[in-house]
């Protein structure tokens, strides 16, 4: 079990908050949908996928067999993607956007607010809801490589139609051109240094388990199985 695939971390914190105030987180994010520049902190970060907050009343949680449960608060559900290692993450953004998380995280019980940093990771920290299972398309690529990637794809398959349509001096320059353009976009993608080791040492760990549920399944009787 492990948040992490290849460059990519999953990241999931469930709040608590009073059913009474929930209320003014609602509109609080209804505020910042309809202001999107109230995040132009957040949105600057590159090295996030994707962030996205979701507010969940006590008797909204769905019965999967396990009865209806009697909930005394609301909770919150935060969910992200992002590239780099957990610490990164929270320091960038609570130096991205310190007002905001103060702000998304409101009503939520015992918040520390996000400056200093120690309490706040320390909140995200006992909050945390670990992955079962993250899958990730790209987890050799961060979402820049991704993007200069894209880049250079737009650009070749412009050249390709310049090739038909241009001389061979003309055609000369767009290259010219061209390259000077996706310069910077043509790193090569690949794994990071290992910032974590939890996915092997996951690995490792699990190995004995493993091999004991297979010789215990392999040992059945064929009725049995």
């Amino acid at each position: 079990m492990s948040n992490i695939a290849g460059k990519a971390y999953a990241m999931n914190v469930v709040t608590p908050s009073n059913p009474k105030i929930t209320w003014i987180n609602r509109l609080i994010f209804m505020v910042a949908r309809g202001l999107p520049q109230t995040l132009g902190g957040l949105l600057g970060l590159s090295i996030i996928h994707f962030a996205r907050w979701i507010i969940v009343k006590r008797d909204q949680w769905p019965d999967l067999g396990q009865g209806k449960q009697n909930l005394k608060n609301d909770y919150m559900i935060f969910c992200s993607n992002f590239n780099g290692t957990w610490d990164q993450y929270i320091d960038a953004f609570s130096d991205g956007i310190p007002n905001g998380l103060n702000l998304f995280w409101y009503t939520a019980t015992k918040y520390p607010a996000s400056i200093p940093i120690t309490p706040f990771k320390n909140y995200i920290t006992y909050n945390q809801i670990y992955t079962d299972y993250y899958y990730n398309a790209t987890p050799g690529a961060a979402q820049r490589d991704i993007k200069n990637g894209m880049q250079v794809y737009d650009t070749l398959r412009d050249l390709a139609r310049r090739h038909s349509e241009e001389s061979p001096e003309e055609f000369a320059h767009s290259y010219r051109q061209a390259l000077l353009k996706v310069q910077d976009c043509m790193g090569e993608p690949g794994y990071a240094p290992v910032a974590s080791l939890d996915t092997e040492n996951a690995d490792i760990n699990r190995k004995p388990f493993v091999r004991r549920a297979e010789k215990e399944l392999f040992a059945r009787p064929k009725s049995a199985v």
